[in-house]
């Protein structure tokens, strides 16, 4: 072991390494990678194969950062098996994991056993040595991940029988892939060391699992304890990752001890015993949305620390002679996955389009994984570090390609929510207001009185329209799709929903995923719905805090904000689009700008970026001004010209 000074640098140097990580990472979104795939490559960068800013001694110096991750990975998994959530699908998910579980499990086994002689790290090893490297990697080929596989869910906003069936069948998965590894793990030792596989055996691994299971529902009610103490969530979060790692530090005593004692290993297995006291939390006791909120806290910094080191501390010399085997590798686990999905499917009547996909969500590999991979690389020092490297190349492979399959068999399945896209701008500038009454009024008027085409949607079926001058209200029988469509509201720049918080939600889920208005505005009922209408992308004002947040601005900064409100007379803000082919590339500084014009912000692509006198425009921009009325309008005409 390192001695504090050296190991307080490690630690010192890899949280900047990580923290740099996490940042260059995103960016590899923008090329339609996840994020996971570029932690591994930053970590492989800062290695010590290329600039090493993670020396090859933090592979044993930081293991317990390793170790950490690991205890939450399993907690984060099992937090998703919630039994109520399962019901209904219960008869799919049982034979699909059984076709994933079994069937990919046998055949990747005899594959990789007949393929042994081709395998660098197997040539040369006997016949029980193969079979043993044969169960461990079929055993990780079972694995999924359960954060990659809610990641794709969320951004899809994905619900449906299939999709309910995927995420069911991948969290228990590797519940069970926990307990099968287990016990391939203990047979592996009894291969490789050569030993009898006698009645002492058996016995023994029964204790191993039956105490595994016992200190896991203990773990279930320590976590629970915790979570119900009166103490801050940051708290409660160092409490539970430590109570995590105090399970790795238990498996490493207990494996000591036994050993000096007995001369034999006793393995209780760390990740089942977090999976059942995770399990434990969330289905016995009355703090499951508790805890879920701090894994989701916590769990974008435990998942930069676990892959950024995984990749700082891989072989990459192994690495790069395993490419090929890593194909083939893939291959094998892709046809058996597409075989047990075909099985399972049909075992459970399911319809013959989801067997013809069922095995597309289950690709991609992450935390579980690359867990397993490195636990086997500390267990067997002669050959797991090659063949820990050869299964994460696979992985590698498998978050790549993975994501992209599970997006394709929702939207083949039809159960992705994703967002309409953007109608383009039809030169009108046309607002529709769902919901008649003395505020949807006023707003009406005072958009005309600015340039808009306003109109007001009402169910109310008797409507004495003189009552209302120099407004226009249309009738809509119910709030489906096709009454908004009769609207035109494909055409409007804006709608406006001014309806209960139920029938507000219904209608933004309907424009979010069917005509994908630019601006939706939502007049918020009761505050716990913000988050609801915020995930859809609407501008939320919320009637309880907005004249607060108002008067507020108006204290510390009354000039800017009388001017933002349009209360300077002759003056007012606008955003307007950039449309105009011959402004594309051209410098603010460049463009004839009235001189009471103020630039106040340009938004590319949903970001805000700093603009000054060189800032180029780009088409489909969206540029907030601020000057006075006259030349606002004529603004609107340079901006709106769509013609070369």
């Amino acid at each position: 072991m390192e001695d504090p000074k050296t190991l307080l640098l490690l630690l010192s140097g890899f949280v900047i390494v990580a923290i740099g990580a996490n940042q260059i990472a995103r960016q590899f979104q923008k090329i339609k990678l996840p994020i996971i795939t570029g932690l591994l490559i930053i970590g492989i960068l800062s290695g010590p194969f290329f600039i090493g800013l993670i020396p090859n001694i933090s592979r044993e110096s930081l293991y317990f950062i390793n170790d950490i991750s690991l205890a939450f990975i399993a907690f984060a998994a099992a937090a998703e098996l919630y039994l109520k959530d399962l019901r209904d699908r219960l008869k799919s998910i049982k034979w699909m994991t059984f076709g994933q579980l079994v069937v990919t499990f046998v055949m990747s086994s005899i594959m990789v056993f007949v393929l042994s002689d081709y395998i660098h790290f197997m040539d040369g090893m006997d016949t029980k040595s193969k079979v043993a490297v044969s169960i461990l990697v079929a055993t990780i080929f079972v694995a999924r991940s359960p954060a990659s596989a809610i990641a794709v869910i969320n951004e899809m906003r994905a619900k449906g029988p299939f999709t309910q069936t995927a995420m069911g069948v991948t969290v228990l998965k590797d519940f069970l892939v926990i307990v099968l590894f287990a016990i391939n793990m203990s047979l592996a030792n009894v291969l490789v060391k050569d030993t009898a596989l006698d009645f002492w055996f058996l016995i023994i691994l029964i204790l191993e699992l039956t105490a595994s299971f016992l200190l896991g529902i203990l773990l279930g009610r320590i976590l629970t304890l915790i979570l119900s103490f009166k103490i801050h969530n940051y708290a409660k979060t160092f409490y539970i990752l430590g109570i995590g790692y105090l399970v790795y530090l238990l498996y490493y005593f207990i494996k000591d001890y036994s050993n000096e004692l007995t001369g034999k290993e006793f393995l209780i297995e760390p990740l089942l015993i977090c999976i059942i006291g995770s399990f434990f939390v969330t289905n016995y006791s009355k703090y499951r949305y508790e805890f879920i909120r701090i894994i989701e806290d916590v769990g974008p910094g435990i998942y930069v620390a676990f892959f950024t080191l995984t990749g700082a501390t891989m072989s990459l010399d192994l690495l790069l002679k395993v490419w090929p085997i890593a194909l083939v590798f893939f291959g094998i686990r892709l046809i058996s996955m597409i075989i047990g999905a075909f099985v399972g499917g049909s075992l459970a009547g399911d319809p013959p389009l989801f067997n013809r996909i069922g095995w597309m969500p289950y690709i991609t590999q992450a935390g579980v994984g690359l867990g397993l991979a490195t636990i086997v690389a500390n267990a067997f020092p002669e050959w797991g570090l090659e063949m820990s490297t050869l299964i994460i190349a696979v992985i590698v492979l498998n978050q790549i390609v993975g994501p992209p399959l599970f997006k394709w068999s929702i939207n083949i399945v039809g159960e992705g929510r994703e967002r309409h896209e953007v109608p383009d701008f039809d030169g009108i500038r046309d607002a529709i207001i769902i919901g008649l009454e003395s505020q949807s009024v006023a707003l009406a008027r005072q958009l005309n009185e600015h340039g808009w085409v306003a109109k007001i949607a009402t169910r109310k079926q008797l409507i004495d329209k003189s009552e209302y001058p120099n407004c226009t209200i249309q009738t809509m029988p119910d709030l489906s799709l096709q009454s908004l469509e009769t609207m035109d509201a494909s055409k409007a720049e804006a709608i406006v929903l001014m309806l209960t918080d139920e029938e507000n939600l219904e209608l933004c889920e309907t424009i979010y995923q069917h005509i994908g208005t630019k601006d939706v505005v939502v007049r918020l009922n009761h505050h716990y719905n913000f988050e609801k209408f915020h995930k859809l992308g609407a501008l939320v004002v919320d009637p309880s805090t907005a004249i607060v947040s108002l008067m507020d601005h108006f204290v510390r900064s009354p000039q800017a904000t009388s001017l933002l409100l349009g209360m300077q007379e002759g003056q007012d803000t606008i955003d307007l689009e950039v449309l105009n082919p011959n402004l594309h590339g051209l410098p603010l500084r460049e463009i004839k700008f009235p001189a009471d014009i103020i630039i106040l912000s340009i938004r590319r692509r949903g970001q805000m970026i700093i603009s000054h006198g060189y800032t180029r425009l780009r088409k489909g921009d969206w540029v907030t001004m601020v000057g006075s009325n006259e030349s606002l309008e004529k603004m609107t005409l340079l901006f709106d010209k769509n013609t070369s």
